[in-house]
């Protein structure tokens, strides 16, 4: 309500500044709004009666503003102070928004740097691959939420749109200085506005924002999943703070340490998505408007906002607490008995001169019969009389430690925190 009242000042403010009304009826107006002298048990009780929420604020207001009053609200049309106050509030969520992206931008980079020489094992279809570091796999979260931030910047021009252009966008009410009036008050609130509108403001520009939210949650239900997957009892290597003198992961199962907060932020994720399709309806109204956006804006704006702020937090604080098991996951690459280390050997055979192809189908059926026999894969390749004559037992060696197998990993966590934090 708040941001209603700002609005119809700044319309007062307009009006005045281009001679439609005294300034001292415009200064009227801004001071009541600014003694918050609208009290909304009056707004509340006008609108049971007349039934029209926007209505209502304006006669409240006109009742603070003595004999002003009468200027409250003048050639607008509803919209024109509802979605110039939807981006005023469009514009106080996205600097939340900002703040919560950046603190979780840092958390990420903190464990990055502290891990990117952590080695772990690198899953693809839920496989062991090749080795990698935690380091790269945070990094690329980093990345992601260093995108999100770049997103931001370019779509806030564009989401922070006001519009004071009257009934169907013609501005007739406001009279010959119309589009004066709207350059005004837009300066005046520091928003932009729609240079050519319907009755309301393009719901293009909110189905953006939505979606945009959207892609974030998405983003970080990938992060949580990850950490869960991760948690998992055969795996072992992250797990969520969990305090072991307070916290309760079951009501029957003692030992249960959850990943609580991860799944909450899968949950809410998909709540946030969910809102996307009815956002993309609201986009076809009729004609130069009509009311079917109104009643589901009232649940998607807010709630998108809010969770989505929420679902940041949480996640800022499950990696800043995160507890990182290195010991298994140098334990969890040990299990795979040396397999994934196939494409390290097949790279330092072609180094001796073996042809690549030749290589990997080599190295792919030893290690399949490895595999069915149980086989560590270095007993299968020191079996084999080719491999034994282009390598001596100390460079399989080397080929095989997981350690010497990261590639740039280090590097590429270097070059991505040197570009977040610059």
């Amino acid at each position: 309500m708040q941001k209603f009242l700002e609005v119809q000042a700044a319309l007062a403010f307009a009006h005045a500044a281009v001679g439609n009304i005294q300034k001292v009826d415009a200064d009227n107006i801004a001071d009541a709004v600014e003694r918050k002298s609208v009290d909304i048990e009056r707004v509340k009780e006008i609108e049971k009666e007349i039934r029209h929420d926007l209505m209502a604020v304006v006669i409240a207001l006109a009742e603070q503003s003595g004999d002003s009053g009468k200027y409250v609200h003048l050639g607008a049309t509803s919209y024109d102070i509802e979605d110039t106050a939807f981006a005023l509030q469009f514009r106080d969520a996205i600097k939340i928004l900002r703040d919560d992206l950046v603190a979780l931008r840092y958390a990420l980079a903190e464990l990055a740097d502290k891990h990117k020489g952590t080695v772990m094992l690198g899953r693809t279809h839920g496989q062991g691959a090749v080795p990698m570091t935690f380091g790269l796999k945070i990094v690329v979260y980093t990345l992601e939420i260093h995108r999100h931030l770049e997103r931001l910047e370019e779509i806030e021009k564009r989401i922070c749109v006001g519009k004071m252009s009257g009934a169907v966008g013609t501005g007739a009410g406001f009279g010959p200085e119309a589009l004066q009036i709207q350059t005004i008050v837009m300066d005046n609130l520091d928003l932009g506005y729609e240079e050519a509108s319907s009755q309301i403001v393009g719901r293009d520009r909110y189905a953006e924002f939505i979606t945009y939210c959207a892609n974030i949650a998405s983003s970080l239900e990938k992060f949580a999943t990850e950490v869960r997957n991760l948690q998992r009892n055969e795996i072992g290597e992250v797990a969520e703070a969990f305090d072991v003198e307070k916290f309760v992961g079951s009501s029957t199962m003692s030992q249960k340490k959850n990943p609580e907060t991860s799944e909450n932020i899968c949950g809410l994720a998909r709540i946030i998505r969910g809102f996307v399709h009815p956002t993309y309806e609201n986009i076809p109204l009729w004609h130069e408007r009509d009311l079917t956006n109104s009643s589901s804006e009232r649940f998607i704006l807010p709630h998108v906002c809010i969770l989505t702020d929420d679902i940041l937090v949480k996640m800022t604080d499950v990696f800043t607490n995160l507890a990182v098991n290195e010991d298994r996951m140098l334990e969890n690459i040990k299990n795979t008995k040396g397999h994934v280390m196939s494409e390290s050997v097949m790279m330092t055979l072609t180094k001796k001169g073996m042809d690549r192809q030749e290589a990997h189908e080599m190295i792919r059926k030893l290690a399949l019969e490895a595999q069915e026999r149980n086989l560590e894969l270095k007993e299968a390749l020191l079996g084999n009389m080719e491999i034994a004559r282009l390598l001596t037992t100390d460079e399989l060696d080397e080929a095989m430690d997981p350690v010497n197998y990261v590639g740039s990993s280090v590097q590429i966590v270097e070059n991505v925190l040197k570009k977040v934090r610059d």
